[in-house]
């Protein structure tokens, strides 16, 4: 569940040219967003940024029911991508239900309106529309993308699996079964299982829900179910869509408005908090390797001090010349994979760390491990945060060539914070970052406690989590 550098791991994701339900969780859970255009504006909000990367614009406008949309025109590319993330994830599923929201993403590509799956299918094949659907802890995502000039053609396709899915029994019960047969896959991959109980100890309902379900529960899924979450959930006025590539946006308004038209505003209420559960938390597995996942508090995306908490992450993990890739791995050899990353909801954020490594070097990973975490404020150079930029830069300029990551972003941003990051924006802030500035952040969120999960034939000695705290 890690994080890229500036944004979230949901950067990453792949379009595939056959819809599916994706493994990865998000990494930014929203349920809701404060920002709110007037439901009855339709104007175009443009605004620039003088970037030296790039030149960028942003164009966005409301429909009548609420629906938000962010444009960014890219003359200078031949693609354009969609992103549609509607906050109605496994964090809304209801208890004893978890799976519905990732049965309910099985099912929208399977038929919708007057068109079967397999009708459904070959008039997005016919366009060479690639694209996506993932059910995440906070989001139902859906992702697409084909040429400029037959984006338009495509809204109105991607907007009848939304507002006129075929949420029956016909296809429910092939939904159900590959959501129960992916679970079963994670059963097989301890790191998979890793991630989904580090979210719960770190968490507390229904923020911990794992995206893919569970064996218990997905079984007790009924269709009413799931159209039950489909009516509460799946609405405009929580929404937003973002595009990104060589388009007028425009025209984009008429072709959106008229394929969304009859999408109904509702009202998304997130269930009350429960209960984290207990760490430090072992799974005993028969196995010659030991899986280590740890996990503090740190500032969300919207934080004022979020581009600060990413370089302390980064200099822990943040390629082969980090702390933790050098000290636990290279110079000790105790571990084959370690990482470090953020994962962040809307009000609330956890850095996840991992270590896979052999039975007979687990409690010494462990231990190396959490004490480069506690001195991570200790003899930060110039050298290293001037790393940690250059791999910023270079991410960001893959990004702004690439539609997709984009329109993901269009979209996240807008739930996240109510506007857009510019990319010059974003590199500006980066470039500003000292080291004075990272060390202070290193100190004021140090973690006093954290969480371990392990999962290993046995546990671990969790004493060294309890250590003190940094002092300057």
């Amino acid at each position: 569940m890690a994080v890229e550098p500036i944004r979230s791991e949901c950067l990453k994701n792949t379009v595939h040219a056959r819809w599916s339900r994706r493994k990865v969780r998000e990494k930014r859970t929203v349920v809701f967003t404060d920002y709110r255009q007037s439901p009855a504006d339709s104007v175009f909000l443009s605004f620039n940024t003088k970037e030296k990367m790039t030149s960028q614009k942003f164009e966005s406008f409301s429909l009548s029911s609420g629906l938000q949309v962010v444009v960014e025109p890219m003359p200078g590319v031949e693609s354009a991508a969609l992103t549609l993330m509607i906050p109605a994830g496994s964090v809304l599923d209801r208890p004893g239900r978890s799976g519905t929201a990732a049965i309910l993403s099985e099912m929208f590509p399977r038929g919708a309106g007057q068109l079967s799956a397999r009708e459904l299918s070959a008039a997005m094949d016919n366009l060479g529309l690639q694209r996506s659907v993932a059910g995440g802890v906070g989001y139902i995502t859906i992702s697409a993308a084909t040429t400029a000039d037959r984006i338009a053609e495509a809204i109105p396709l991607i907007a009848s699996i939304i507002t006129a899915p075929h949420l029956d029994d016909e296809q429910f019960g092939p939904s159900r079964e590959l959501v129960q047969q992916a679970l079963s896959a994670i059963e097989d991959e301890p790191r998979q299982r890793l991630g989904q109980f580090l979210r719960r100890c770190s968490y507390s309902a229904p923020w911990g829900n794992p995206a893919e379900g569970t064996l218990v529960d997905v079984p007790e899924i009924t269709l009413q179910d799931v159209q039950q979450h489909y009516t509460s959930f799946i609405c405009p006025n929580h929404a937003v869509i973002g595009v990104a590539g060589n388009v007028i946006a425009a025209e984009l308004q008429e072709a959106v408005a008229a394929a969304f038209d009859d999408w109904t505003p509702g009202r998304v209420t997130v269930s009350d908090t429960g209960d984290v559960e207990a760490s430090p938390k072992h799974v005993e597995h028969d196995s010659a390797q030991t899986h280590i996942g740890l996990a503090w508090e740190t500032v969300p995306y919207r934080h004022e001090r979020y581009f600060e908490a990413w370089a302390a992450v980064s200099l822990l993990s943040g390629g082969m010349s980090s702390r933790l890739f050098t000290e636990v791995r290279e110079k000790r050899g105790l571990c084959y994979a370690i990482s470090a990353s953020i994962n962040t909801q809307k009000d609330q954020a956890r850095v996840f760390g991992y270590a896979g490594t052999t039975n007979e070097r687990a409690q010494e990973t462990l231990d190396v491990m959490v004490a480069e975490i506690r001195r991570l404020h200790e003899g930060i150079t110039e050298d290293e945060l001037q790393r940690c930029k250059a791999r910023a830069k270079s991410t960001l300029i893959m990004q702004q060539e690439s539609t997709m990551s984009r329109s993901s972003s269009l979209a996240r941003d807008t739930l996240h914070l109510g506007r857009v990051l510019g990319l010059q924006e974003i590199r500006s802030r980066i470039d500003s970052l000292t080291v004075d500035q990272v060390r202070d952040f290193a100190l004021d969120y140090a973690p006093d406690s954290m969480v371990l999960v392990t999962i290993g034939p046995d546990a671990l000695d969790a004493s060294c989590l309890t250590a003190a705290a940094p002092t300057v």
